[in-house]
This record gives structure tokens, sequence and C-alpha cells, in this order.
């Protein structure tokens, strides 16, 4: 008996040392496993990045031309995965290889580029990089009409709808947006549809069909257009965002401040930008006020210039007597529109004018200089002036 106990005692012993040893083979042989998985998955994952990195297309394109918009806040890296999907560089990863190797890159700027299909890298990178490659962007000036305006003995300056007809109707364009497109959108689509805010609807409706109905309420600013867009789904994106930057400035606010509807502030603002030269828009805006409140007629010539197939600064007396939804030297208080695109820079004159009685102002040289009267007689002494400096002379 003793024999026996002796006998466990020495394989309770052992047992000890034989489980350590067969936990310590498991842990290495683990262990061992786990290197050799994560070294396949490492050459995997390297050997799929080299070849996408690496391949590439040769050259500069295919002739076959793509337009690829970079939204505004986007940048170039962010382009990769679209441009492989459609063709124009073979791989993400050769694109960002080329863009990261590019000083350049980080200087890309917003809108349609046109590209071509099967390009390599480092010449999609190169042609982003290029303004000849970037679909013109329409820049719309403070004091731009919506239609044409030919001057009496000069040029022609170019309308809204002739500059967005401009940027879409280029040389191998296969979207050419026309004058004529765009005026027939203006004058029938429902103004809501277009984007027209909604204390502006009712004004823009009593106009009927008249193309000129929208007038003023496309911003100053210059504005990426989407070149295969359709004539309503240019126009609706301009007004929507010109609608925004009006909500964002507070105009119902700032309008009810001066006692005007937010469409007659609009409309006041236009003035300003056809009779203030720079640094006089406040003194124009107190005018407007001042006159409002008499009450008296504006008696602004570029009212009657609005309503006119020519114009220019020295209006004839039959000018100023016709009829018109805009002339006031014949109607009361402001034109039934806008008569020009309004900047910020006019409203906020409109809602801070500056202090003083003035009820006339007349540019009195070729440079600009604006003077400012309280009374008719002074007016009328400074008209002379002007007359003298060959400002008001006619080309008719």
């Amino acid at each position: 008996m003793s024999k026996t106990t002796s006998g466990s005692m020495r394989d309770r012993r052992m047992e000890p040392v034989y489980v350590k040893r067969r936990q310590r083979f498991l842990a290495v042989v683990i262990a061992a496993l786990i290197l050799i998985i994560g070294a396949v998955i490492y050459i995997g994952v390297a050997t799929s990045n080299r070849e996408a990195t690496m391949t590439d297309y040769e050259g500069t394109g295919n002739g076959v031309v793509q337009l690829v918009e970079i939204p505004e806040g986007s940048s170039m890296s962010e382009l990769g995965p679209e441009l492989e999907e459609r063709g124009i560089v073979a791989t993400n990863g050769a694109f960002q290889n080329a863009a990261g190797a590019n000083p350049d890159a980080g200087s890309i700027q917003p809108g349609f580029y046109r590209l071509q299909e099967e390009m390599s890298a480092a010449s999609a990178v190169s042609a982003l990089l290029n303004p000849d490659n970037q679909v013109e962007l329409v820049d719309i000036y403070g004091g731009a009409t919506l239609m044409d305006v030919t001057v009496v003995g000069g040029n022609t300056r170019p309308g809204i709808y002739s500059q967005i007809a401009q940027v879409t109707c280029t040389e191998g364009s296969t979207n050419c947006i026309t004058i004529e497109a765009l005026q027939s959108v203006a004058s029938t689509m429902d103004p809501a549809q277009l984007g027209v805010p909604e204390w502006a609807i009712p004004a823009v409706e009593s106009r009927g069909n008249d193309p000129k109905r929208l007038e003023g309420l496309i911003m100053p600013g210059q504005y990426v257009v989407n070149p295969s867009a359709d004539a309503q789904g240019i126009l609706t994106d301009l007004i929507t965002r010109s609608a925004g930057k009006l909500e964002d400035s507070g105009i119902v606010a700032r309008a009810e401040a001066i006692d005007l509807t937010p469409y007659e502030l609009l409309t006041a603002a236009s003035l300003i930008e056809r009779e203030a030269p720079a640094g006089d828009f406040d003194k124009v805006a107190r005018v407007i006020l001042n006159r409002l409140e008499e009450p008296m007629r504006l008696q602004f010539d570029s009212t009657v210039n609005y309503g006119l197939s020519e114009v220019e600064v020295a209006t004839t007396d039959a000018d100023r007597e016709a009829i018109t939804p805009w002339n006031t030297y014949a109607m009361d208080g402001l034109p039934e529109t806008p008569i020009a695109a309004v900047s910020m820079e006019a409203l906020q004159a409109m809602e801070n004018p500056a202090e003083g009685n003035w009820l006339y102002f007349v540019t009195i040289d070729t440079d600009g200089t604006t003077v400012f009267n309280d009374t008719f007689e002074q007016h009328q002494d400074d008209t002379l002036r002007a007359f003298d400096s060959g400002v008001l002379d006619s080309n008719r």
C-alpha cells in the first residue's frame, strides 16, 4: 500500500510539468499562426495597394470629354474615386499619388472642368489646375440687368441672360442654353418653382409673361453654372442661391425698419445701383427716402432708361413723359419692379442712409463727382455745371 501511495505522489508531481510544457507549446503555435496570418494580410494589402497605385493610363486622354464638378469646399483628393469610376483615371491610388506629387494641387478652384477619359493621373491633375479647362463662371456685377442694354452711340452691355448663354454655348458644347430659352422660362414658369422668395411672388406674377419680371432677384456674384443643366435648372439655381443670401441678410426686418416691404427695399436698392457712384450709396439712399417721405416723385433717369430700347444719361423730354411701369418722372413712388441686380452694399445703404435733407443730386463731371442739394435752385446750378462738363451731352 505504501508503494501505491508513493507512485501516486510521484505522478502528481510530474503532471504540472507536463501541463506547463503543453501550454508553452500551444502558445508558441498560436503566436506563430498569428504572425503568419498577419504577414499574409499585410502582403495582400500591400500588393493590392501597390497594384492600384502603379496602374495608370498613359497620355492625356482618348478625346472623349466629360464634365467633372468640384463643389465649393471640396478638395482635389476627394475626386479620385469618381474619376476612377468614370474611366477618367485608371485608379484612385494613382490619382492620389499624382495629386500628392503636385505642389499646386491644394489651389484647385470650385467649378466644372472638362476632362478626357483615360488620362494619366498626372495629366488629370494638371488639367484640373489649367483654367482653360474650367467652365467659365457667370460674373454678375451690381447694377447688371437681365436683358442686354444698348447705349446710344456706344456698345451693348450683355445682360444676365446673355452671360448665361455665353458660358453654356461654347465651342463643342452639346447643351447650349439660348437667351430665348431663358426668357421663355423666366416669363412662363411658376415663380415659386424657380426659387423666388415668397414675399416677391405676388409682384413677379403681376408682371404676367414679361421676361424681365425676375429682375433684381439674382444677386451680384460669381456663379458656377452647371453646363449640363437646362434653362429652368440654371435660373432656379441662381435665384435660389440669391434668395438664400437675401434671407441671411435679414431683408424682411431691414425693410420693416424703414417702413418698406422687402420687395420695395429690393427695388429702392436697385435704384442706388444704377444711380449712385461708389462711395455715395448711403447719400442716394437718403435722397430716395426723403423724396418718398415728402412725398415727391423720384424722377430718376435710370428708371426712364429701363423702359427704353436704347439708353443714355441724357434722357429726352419725350422719354421722361412716357408712361411705363418704371418711369418715376411719370409716376409716384417706386418703380413696379427692381431695375437691376442688387448688391448687399446697396441694401445696407438703404438700411443705414446718410444723415441729410437732400432731395436732389447730379454728377457734374466725367470723374463721377456727384453733388447733393436741398433745394431745386441749387440743383439747377449744379445741373448747368454738368452740362458744361459734357456729362449730359446727348448722342442722339
